[in-house]
């Protein structure tokens, strides 16, 4: 199955929950605003990926299948 992880950067509020969540796919950048790890926009195979999507309390993580 292919995903497509994204971040919409307008709507993060730097809470950093998909990073604590998903580390091996998200990390946050300089501002600490939420990003995907380069590579890893399909999620990397991590289990944890839907649960930090979840995790978000502004919803600014999403996964397209």
């Amino acid at each position: 199955m292919s995903v497509r992880v994204h971040v919409e950067k307008e709507r993060c509020v730097g809470a950093g929950m998909c990073a604590l969540t998903a580390p091996g796919v998200f990390t946050q950048d300089d501002d600490g605003f939420s990003e995907v790890l380069p590579g890893q926009e399909d999620g990397g195979g991590d289990p944890l990926v839907r649960e930090a999507v979840r995790a978000c309390p502004v919803r600014a993580v999403t996964v397209e299948d």
